[in-house]
């Protein structure tokens, strides 16, 4: 066996994607130089690692265990550079967080200047939909979680941020002054939904049902980008956190629409599992955020009580 530690790393990325594209795009490498470390790893082996079916890309069982070998050895390459730097007083390691999407809008400022003052902090940062976030939290996989609505289903603890509103948007020719007229719309026009598995979704489906209002059309859209672009172009009518409009509002593209009930307010949460044994990075950023939050916020977003 001859095997190198960036094979092992190309390998791990193979497998955690199942695609070879998808590994080249996240190593920076080519889809060719991707596909050869893969065959001068596998020419190692006398068992096949992966199988290709179709044109989908599959890992056997030994592949697997390869993987979970290969993903110990990179912890502990990880574990003695880590070691290093802390022999040497400066804090290392990695940070690893998973953010639901619209979190995109707000985790960066909280980051930023952690990150300026740990250069040695390697930063790993998922965006994606709550489902998937507490998936993250559940499995361990995680130092901290960034949500607007706390899981019911697992004990965290929790450091509250900042304040999440959400507002029923429309564009600039939108003409709803009232409740009534908001029922009137959407018995013939349509409202804009996030995909299932949102938490901007769960709180948008809660307003609508205490409201007793049953749209008639209604399209689903994946990103909180998405909805944003398609309430501009007049497509239809969406409730939005408010802290990724800001923008929008600022050059008119977007208007507010007063609803009785509206704005739906809960909290930015930064979330770990309850009982969990932070490193050292984790535990240093707890301290920073819990020491610098109100700074943080009164910097960046402080244009938000204006609404």
């Amino acid at each position: 066996m001859n095997y190198t530690l960036h094979q092992l790393q190309v390998f791990l990325k193979i497998t955690q994607f199942r695609s070879i594209t998808k590994a080249a795009e996240e190593l920076h490498l080519t889809q060719p130089a991707v596909s050869i470390q893969l065959k001068n790893f596998q020419d190692q082996f006398e068992i096949p690692l992966t199988e290709v079916i179709g044109r989908k890309l599959y890992v056997t069982d030994f592949g697997k265990e390869i993987a979970l070998a290969a993903e110990n050895i990179i912890n502990e390459v990880y574990a003695i550079n880590y070691k290093t730097q802390a022999f040497k007083g400066q804090l290392s390691g990695r940070l690893k967080l998973s953010v639901v999407s619209t979190g995109k809008y707000v985790m960066p400022y909280y980051l930023s200047e952690f990150m300026k003052k740990n250069v040695e902090v390697e930063l790993e940062m998922d965006v994606t939909n709550k489902s998937k976030v507490v998936k993250s939290l559940k499995n361990n996989e995680i130092d901290f979680a960034l949500v607007s609505i706390l899981p019911n289903d697992i004990s965290v603890e929790s450091l509250p941020l900042m304040d999440n509103k959400l507002f029923l948007v429309g564009n600039m020719l939108t003409d709803i002054s009232q409740d009534s007229g908001l029922l009137n719309y959407v018995s013939s026009n349509p409202l804009i939904y996030r995909e299932v598995g949102s938490a901007t979704r769960f709180s948008m489906e809660n307003f609508l049902d205490k409201m007793g209002i049953i749209p008639n059309m209604k399209m689903q859209l994946a990103s909180n980008e998405a909805v944003k672009q398609s309430v501009i172009a007049g497509l239809g009518l969406s409730i939005m956190p408010l802290i990724g409009l800001k923008n929008e509002l600022e050059k008119g593209d977007i208007k507010i629409i007063p609803i009785k009930k509206l704005p739906i307010v809960s909290s930015w949460r930064l979330i770990w599992l309850k009982g969990k044994k932070l490193s050292p990075v984790a535990k240093a950023y707890l301290d920073f955020i819990s020491e610098f939050n109100e700074e943080i916020k009164n910097k960046h977003f402080a244009w938000i009580n204006n609404y």
